[in-house]
């Protein structure tokens, strides 16, 4: 799923030894280690299991990926096969929804419910609760980044995609946004500028993330930190903030990083959060358009 992440449709998987886009495997009932579904109480759940690096580690990590493919993600109704039951990637939401918590991780869920939802959508949990965007925008808000996956680099691009998101339903809306947009841009500013301040001589960005500077003689831990930092930049930072030269120095080290582990089995994670970043970038800064 990370490999989809970046490259999307693109992404190929063998299959008795023949090559075929990935995403279509799976999303046709393909098995692969990891790419664990069933049938849920109000749609289609996937499988957590903490702390793994092969399967969903997080609460709707792989929704929250889904979403994150192409400009508007994978459409809610394309179909989705689990064992014998037809059903859509819509459902996979449906079952977010319905399982949303106070007080859980709900990071990759916000990327999902940011990019198919708007600030005027509610909806019942499970437990009765009743939800919206906002709501989750400030629970990720309250969580303390320092001790979050990857640093909060991911808790920050949940963030930086609902805002974004926001942004482009209000072309015209004026900084500070209202309610809990504006404190989550507040956030992603506070977080860019520790990512330039802690950046280190050679173009990488620390390996403590935004909590302070830090680096490492071990290049995976330098690619992770690096990585995932800039994937968050690229669609954090504003257009006329692309091309600065902290920001080019860090898609050029990235980039050499990427060069010097070409031959190694590098963890996918920070392998496939370098190259999504990348990407990224790459489309804001020279669009093909």
């Amino acid at each position: 799923m990370h490999g989809i992440l970046a490259f999307g449709e693109d992404f190929p998987v063998f299959h008795e030894g023949t090559p075929q886009p990935a995403l279509d495997y799976l999303l046709a009932g393909g098995r692969l280690t990891g790419w664990n579904l069933r049938p849920g109480d109000h749609g289609i759940l996937a499988v957590v299991e903490p702390g793994s690096t092969l399967a969903q580690g997080h609460p709707d990590q792989w929704l929250g990926y889904l979403s994150q493919c192409g400009s508007d993600g994978i459409p809610l109704d394309r179909p989705l096969t689990v064992g014998n039951q037809d059903a859509t990637v819509g459902d996979l939401l449906s079952q977010a929804q319905a399982d949303l918590r106070i007080g859980q991780e709900a990071t990759w869920t916000l990327m999902a419910l940011a990019t198919y939802l708007t600030e005027d959508d509610r909806w019942q949990s499970s437990r009765g609760d009743t939800w919206s965007l906002e709501q989750v925008i400030d629970m990720e808000l309250e969580a303390d980044l320092a001790t979050s996956a990857c640093g909060g680099a991911h808790r920050l691009y949940g963030l930086a995609t609902a805002v974004n998101r926001y942004r482009v339903r209000h072309p015209d809306a004026t900084s500070p946004l209202p309610g809990a947009w504006g404190r989550a841009e507040a956030t992603i500013a506070d977080c860019i500028e520790r990512a330039r301040q802690f950046q280190q001589a050679d173009g990488s960005f620390s390996t403590q993330y935004f909590e302070r500077p830090g680096t490492s003689p071990d290049i995976f831990a330098k690619l992770g930190s690096s990585g995932h930092i800039f994937e968050f930049l690229a669609i954090a930072l504003p257009e006329n903030r692309l091309a600065e030269p902290w920001v080019l120095r860090a898609a050029e080290r990235l980039v050499k990083m990427l060069e010097q582990t070409a031959d190694i089995d590098v963890e996918c994670g920070g392998l496939y959060h370098a190259a999504h970043g990348l990407l990224l970038y790459r489309d804001r800064l020279c669009p093909a358009n």
